[in-house]
């Protein structure tokens, strides 16, 4: 149970990441992705990472530069430019819905303007998930260069755009929707340098 936990990502640059196994049935249509992460990083490095056979990246947050996030679905990518903070925990949650092409991108429970992107398109079902690294091939194809190192917590994943209310109960750490990737029951597995630990402070 990872209730109050974090992932500590210890190396700096690092081969380490963790796999994540969700209970996807089919593919997805509509997606929320939140996460929260600590780091004193400039350089670029990915967040979240999901790859299918035929799209390395079906779904990636990755933040190539501190005052920037770049969400991609199917390969195609937004920018959300925000404001720089090595200080602080950093609770992202972006949302994608295929029907209308619109990419939602919430920072610390605020909305950012909305981006078109990837309208129609579906995200595959048979996905390695990870944290930590940028898969450039099927749960590989790693640049060290482009890993996280940091602290990471409260991972979800739902397949459904979430409404203003629960993109802000997710930030606050209220009582959330059932998931395919839920942090409280994660099915997960390290590989390398990462610890599990208590969250220091709320």
């Amino acid at each position: 149970d990872l209730y109050r936990k974090v992932f500590v990502f210890r190396k700096d640059p690092s081969d380490a990441f963790v796999v994540l196994r969700a209970k996807l049935e089919q593919p997805l249509q509509n997606f929320t992705l939140c996460l929260r992460a600590y780091t004193h990083l400039s350089r670029p490095y990915s967040l979240f990472s999901y790859a299918t056979k035929t799209q390395d990246n079906e779904i990636l947050l990755f933040k190539p530069r501190p005052e920037e996030f770049r969400f991609y679905v199917g390969g195609k990518h937004v920018t959300f430019r925000v404001p720089e903070s090595h200080w602080d925990w950093q609770h992202v949650c972006a949302s994608w819905e295929s029907a209308t092409g619109i990419a939602e991108f919430w920072l610390n429970g605020k909305p950012w303007p909305r981006k078109g992107l990837q309208k129609g398109y579906t995200v595959g079902a048979t996905a390695a998930i990870l944290l930590g690294q940028e898969q450039d091939s099927f749960g590989g194809g790693f640049d060290f260069y482009n890993s996280f190192s940091g602290e990471l917590s409260d991972v979800y994943l739902w397949d459904m755009v979430l409404s203003p209310e629960k993109m802000r109960a997710a930030y606050l750490s209220l009582r959330l929707p059932p998931a395919l990737l839920a942090w409280k029951s994660l099915s997960y597995e390290v590989k390398g340098d990462v610890v599990v630990k208590t969250r220091l402070r709320e």
